[in-house]
């Protein structure tokens, strides 16, 4: 393991993951006091579960500290100005949640494409009511930041035949085998007038957020369906509300919201176009387990001096 590298982890005590870092030399806490002896041989912080503000205090008192790891993927409750000025090193948990959101995609597609709670609803009322449904294939989903994320739900939409169009900040030269054509930031809505579903897996950035807005859902199809597996501010929610009451959208899936929890009894809660997850699209039985694990393998990169793997642009905030 080389030369031993102190790591200050930033959960609750009980936490059963924890007992995965048996061999890493580590002190775990979730209150600033607890860390205050260690500071100064601290040389890697993991933010397993804390508040950006303790994460915040922590840094700070840390000043040896190389590398700071965080559990989620994104990073807009991570991000603070010490930390973005700094050379510390950000890493974060890209990939580990993104298989599972893919599909919760596709899910969401299919729910609206075969009109599920019209099969379920009639079920549960004991009626016979045959009606007609959607093919997917051949349809077109549009993918709003194309990232890890964006690429789970491509690989799993293209397998069913579907078009899949792509933005991104900065399109690759090279060719996607998935993606039938990269757009800039700038081509949005020219984007967004082809699409049959609208996938957001955008990070939230300054640049990003209520990048989805009125003037976007004004050149949607009618029939098109938003779909958010990004981040929840990244869409405008009250002018995704005035869309599902306007029609202007055929429906939208969420397992993101501008606002969390959403609070009850809010009007999203009540449309019959909407698919609610609240925020647990990702929530496999083992997805702490698998967060630890990739945790576990940046630690062996960091304890040989080896390049860590999902290193963040700080001021990107990706």
């Amino acid at each position: 393991m080389g030369i031993e590298k102190l790591v200050l982890v930033l959960a609750n005590e009980n936490d059963s993951q924890l007992a995965m870092l048996e061999r890493v030399p580590h002190l775990v806490g979730n209150k600033a006091a607890v860390f205050e002896h260690a500071a100064s041989r601290t040389t890697a912080i993991c933010n397993w579960s804390a508040s950006r503000d303790l994460l915040r205090t922590v840094f700070t008192m840390c000043p040896n500290v190389k590398w700071v790891h965080s559990r989620s993927a994104g990073l807009d409750n991570v991000l603070f100005p010490e930390l973005v000025e700094s050379d510390v090193i950000l890493t974060n948990g890209r990939g580990v949640f993104s298989p599972s959101l893919g599909e919760f995609a596709l899910a969401t597609v299919l729910y609206f494409a075969k009109d599920f709670r019209r099969m379920i609803r009639n079920q549960s009322a004991g009626v016979w009511r045959p009606f007609d449904v959607e093919e997917i294939a051949e349809k077109t989903v549009g993918i709003v930041g194309y990232g890890d994320i964006g690429r789970a739900v491509a690989t799993r939409v293209h397998a069913m035949g579907m078009r899949v169009l792509a933005t991104r900040r900065h399109i690759p030269l090279g060719n996607d085998a998935l993606i039938e054509r990269y757009y800039a930031s700038h081509e949005l809505r020219e984007m967004l007038a082809l699409c049959d579903y609208v996938v957001i897996t955008a990070p939230l950035t300054e640049e990003t957020r209520h990048m989805i807005g009125a003037a976007e859902f004004a050149v949607m199809k009618s029939s098109a369906v938003v779909i958010n597996v990004g981040r929840g501010p990244v869409i405008d929610q009250e002018a995704l509300v005035q869309a599902l009451v306007s029609k202007k959208i055929k429906g939208a899936g969420l397992d993101v919201f501008e606002h969390e929890p959403l609070p009850a009894g809010h009007r999203l809660y009540q449309f019959e176009n909407v698919l609610l997850s609240p925020h647990c699209a990702d929530n496999t039985p083992d997805w702490k387990d698998r967060a630890m694990a990739f945790f576990l393998q940046q630690y062996e990169r960091f304890a040989k001096d080896e390049p860590l793997e999902n290193v963040v642009n700080k001021r990107l905030g990706y």
